[in-house]
């Protein structure tokens, strides 16, 4: 079988079109030949009632862990292993079994569900609850929610093609879960592949390891280099090895170009911009305490957003077909004429360009009336805030593909910054015109994630998208209700519930409540120098020649290297390091790559999740 994501020969007789067009369509054509499963069932009742429930139940999980820790869980990989138990059982009563792409389908609509309370709505609502004693209405917070998500979904669809099909973007969870989807089911049939006995080694490994470190304490969570610089301890900064393995999982999965990139920008930004930082006393140390990776981050987050949105929006220029395309195809629904036309090869399978614009038209108009309404955003400012998120929303989906890391946390403050200029002295409306980038963000990416799933197991991608939606609707029910019934809002940043990612929402709407001019001069110098980088990488990679394109440091990875731990960066380009050590001197051993990362990602993961719930009970 070929893989979609295999290198295949450029076209010979390309005609009018490009190079890279012709490569396009002869993996799309290899794609529908080889890997697409039109007769197999995917989005079915019984799958979307399954994929609600298992995410309302990581939704649960998800709204603790994030409000005790600042971090979301992932859901796909839980999903499709609970989707998978679950419907064991029914066969064994005497149903009929769970199809790949059945639980494919139903792994997409929990994680529409299940990550309703992650990221960008959970910082958004604790911000809010904190900065403002009014309480807003529990219906309109519903609507806000699920408006918001819904459009994130079809953000998602005019980039699937160029981000999954043309460049192959790794999208780490997405790529794990069809691996475990696809070996969970050869095994559970009976069919025992290799592959399916080295993802559980691997899985049992990594919850082992787990249980050993979070729950046994009998081997430290990290291990940090005695180092001083600047007079101060650099573990303190996160410059340290974890002995974590979930990261390491998700590097493996991408190329080593995003995995050295991490380690180069995570080495700029701790040890060469943070020791500068001290010595300018652009860092200052209150009380005494030694500045930890919050106080460098701090000024380090400016240019790495910068430098992401640089990338971000070069990248968007340059794919203006796609858009272009879309918003072409917008024609079809009003021309009775183009309705009919048939549609034939990747076109008639993939979900049509014009929904994007479609759904753009239906779902603005309600966002900028809850603005308005419900926040006191002026409308001209709230019709500003959808395309920017757009925008945002492209670019989170491209680092989120290359890196696994959706970049809520550098692209929120970025709409709050341009917000507190807009409307000066709209605490709350800052806050919400982030949580619409932050939202159409998260579910952007999070559908491309698992878009990329079905790509790899040859899935329907309408389905996908219906499923996605499903998913969001049922969760915008229940997100707001879970909020008040689990998490106490009087004890939100307390010990108890210290909320991390809700308090610096809150600080930076509160920083830039009166505009821009409360940045520090040094990070606006080098919010322009972030950009150029951005922008300047970006074109030389669309530019260059192959060989020169590898020794190019990804501008996404090194933007997001300035704004996750030093320990993150490592751990990920450990990952990526392995993997092409294995396929260049091993390549017998390669096709084990992705079933040995899926189960360090899967072990790790459900086994942290069992032991973080039990400790929060």
């Amino acid at each position: 079988m070929t893989t979609p994501d295999a290198e295949l020969p450029p076209a010979r007789a390309p005609g009018a079109r490009s190079a890279a067009d012709a490569a396009a369509a002869d993996v799309e054509a290899a794609w529908l030949r080889d890997v697409y499963k039109p007769n197999e069932p995917n989005l079915t009742l019984r799958g979307i009632i399954a994929g609600v429930l298992i995410g309302f139940v990581m939704s649960l999980s998800n709204i603790y862990v994030f409000f005790k820790t600042g971090w979301s869980i992932g859901v796909g990989l839980t999903a499709c292993i609970l989707a998978f138990a679950a419907f064991k059982v029914v066969a064994a009563l005497g149903g009929r079994p769970l199809g790949v792409l059945e639980n494919n389908a139903a792994t997409t609509v929990a994680s529409g569900t299940g990550y309703m309370t992650a990221g960008g709505n959970a910082a958004a609502f604790g911000a809010l609850v904190m900065v403002t004693t009014a309480e807003p209405n529990k219906l309109a917070l519903v609507a806000w929610f699920g408006i918001i998500a819904a459009l994130g979904v079809f953000v998602a669809i005019p980039i699937k093609r160029q981000l999954i099909n043309r460049e192959g973007l790794a999208f780490p969870t997405g790529t794990a879960t069809a691996e475990t989807i696809r070996t969970i089911h050869a095994a559970g049939s009976g069919e025992g592949t290799s592959a399916a006995k080295v993802l559980g080694i691997a899985a049992a490994i990594a919850g082992a390891l787990t249980v050993v470190r979070d729950q046994l304490k009998w081997i430290p969570a990290q291990w940090a280099p005695s180092i001083q610089m600047m007079g101060h301890d650099v573990a303190k900064w996160t410059v340290a090895v974890k002995t974590e393995v979930v990261l390491i999982g998700a590097g493996a999965l991408t190329s080593f170009r995003t995995g050295w990139s991490m380690l180069f920008g995570a080495i700029v930004t701790y040890l060469v911009i943070a020791p500068q930082l001290f010595e300018q006393g652009l860092i200052k140390v209150i009380g005494g305490k030694p500045v930890s990776y919050a106080g460098i981050i701090d000024w380090t987050l400016w240019p790495g957003a910068a430098l992401l949105v640089g990338a971000g929006l070069t990248s968007f220029a340059l794919d203006y077909k796609s858009i272009v395309s879309a918003f072409t195809g917008l024609g079809a629904v009003f021309d009775r004429s183009r309705r009919g036309e048939p549609q034939s090869g990747i076109a008639a399978v993939e979900a049509p360009d014009w929904w994007f614009p479609a759904g753009l038209l239906l779902l603005t108009p309600p966002i900028v009336a809850l603005m308005y309404f419900m926040f006191d955003i002026p409308v001209w400012a709230a019709m500003l805030a959808v395309p920017l998120a757009v925008l945002m929303g492209f670019i989170a989906a491209r680092v989120t593909g290359e890196t696994d890391t959706t970049p809520t946390k550098a692209l929120g403050p970025v709409t709050q910054m341009v917000y507190g200029a807009l409307t000066p002295g709209n605490l709350t409306g800052n806050i919400m015109a982030a949580n619409v980038t932050g939202g159409i963000g998260l579910h952007a990416a999070e559908l491309l994630t698992t878009l990329k799933t079905g790509w790899l197991l040859g899935a329907k991608p309408r389905h996908q998208v219906f499923a996605q939606l499903f998913g969001v609707l049922a969760g915008a029910a229940i997100i707001v209700p879970l909020f008040y019934i689990v998490v106490p809002i009087a004890e939100l940043g307390s010990d108890a519930w210290p909320a991390p990612s809700a308090i610096v929402w809150a600080n930076v709407s509160k920083a830039f409540v009166g505009g821009i001019d409360a940045l520090p001069h040094s990070s606006k110098i080098a919010i322009f120098i972030g950009l150029g980088v951005g922008i300047g990488l970006t074109l030389l990679d669309k530019a260059a020649p192959k060989a020169l394109r590898a020794i190019l440091p990804s501008p996404s990875a090194a933007g997001l290297a300035m704004i996750v731990p030093f320990s993150n960066s490592v751990a990920f380009f450990l990952g990526a390091a392995a993997a092409e050590l294995v396929r260049r001197h091993y390549p017998r051993y390669a096709p084990n790559t992705v079933p040995i990362a899926s189960g360090l990602i899967a072990g790790e993961s459900l086994v942290a999740i069992f032991i973080t719930v039990i400790h929060l009970f």
